[in-house]
């Protein structure tokens, strides 16, 4: 048996998602990566990389992969797609995945109509631009699988298992929720932060970030542990006194920030009445709306 998992690897893509995947993969290619972009100059850059080579044409991966990769903007995986399976499948038909969090197998449907095997990978973390860093934080990272069969299905399995990944099986229609939580959670965080270091800024602390750090990665463990039960604070003790504070020190000093604190506090008075055990009285919700 070969020591390499795959004949050859072929990248559309030339960002940072394919840079670290290129990167991730090259060992298991017996031969050399095959790079194609729109952007010729930041392709050869990716493929110089991982000491790939650029190919002429995006057919030019369909006829000799056995693997290929699109790591391209969501809009373009469709269109991409349209455009490969003009050209002849080779037999056994390679494997070709996306790795895009928002959609599942649909924008594939012309390749795998063509007989190709077809999924979506979408390694759950973030892409900074250093492959090294992020071919490591691959390891224990999950992977939200859709195959478009369950040999697809396998074989998308086995490729996340060769970059040290955890399979989380979701399925096509439930793949905008999937992505929808994951960028409630992400990218929230960081416009929440953000305007938590302003305000602070504006309350005349120094070093927001420093102040901010060990109470805000407290909060997020406690959260990952317990969930809603690791709330605290004068919206889960009912004091309508300190949250009136709050709305008058916002609105005097950081007005943009108001909208967000009141809809974050409405939300978080909404789960405490779920729950039942200390709903919120009706002089608290009323100095919210």
């Amino acid at each position: 048996m070969s020591e390499f998992s795959y004949r050859r690897v072929g990248m559309i893509g030339s960002g940072r998602v394919a840079r670290a995947m290129g990167r991730a993969l090259a060992p298991h290619s017996a031969c050399p990566l095959l790079f194609w972009g729109r952007d010729r100059e930041r392709t050869r850059h990716a493929a110089d990389g991982v000491e790939g080579h650029v190919a002429t044409h995006e057919a030019d991966l369909v006829r000799s992969c056995d693997l290929i990769i699109l790591a391209i903007a969501d809009d373009a995986i469709a269109p991409v797609a349209l455009s490969l399976a003009k050209t002849p499948l080779p037999s056994p038909p390679p494997l070709i995945v996306h790795v895009s969090g928002a959609s599942g197998v649909a924008p594939l449907e012309p390749l795998r109509a063509a007989g190709a095997l077809t999924a979506a990978i979408h390694p759950a973390m973030t892409f900074t631009g250093d492959p090294a860093a992020e071919v490591a934080r691959m390891q224990g990272a999950a992977f939200a699988i859709t195959g478009s069969s369950s040999v697809a299905m396998a074989q998308a399995q086995a490729l996340v298992a060769l970059l040290g990944g955890v399979s989380e099986v979701v399925e096509e229609e439930q793949r905008a929720l999937y992505h929808a939580a994951l960028s409630h959670a992400a990218n929230h965080m960081v416009t929440l932060i953000a305007g938590a270091g302003q305000a602070l800024s504006a309350a005349g602390i120094g070093d927001p970030a420093g102040l901010l750090a060990p109470l805000v990665r407290a909060t997020l463990d406690n959260t990952l542990a317990m969930g809603f039960d690791a709330l605290s604070g004068p919206l889960l003790r009912g004091d309508a006194r300190t949250i009136r504070q709050h709305l008058l020190a916002f609105d005097r000093d950081c007005p943009r920030l108001l909208p967000a604190y009141r809809a974050m506090a409405k939300a978080t008075l909404e789960e405490l009445d779920r729950g039942g055990e200390r709903p919120s009285s009706p002089a608290m919700r009323a100095l919210l709306d």
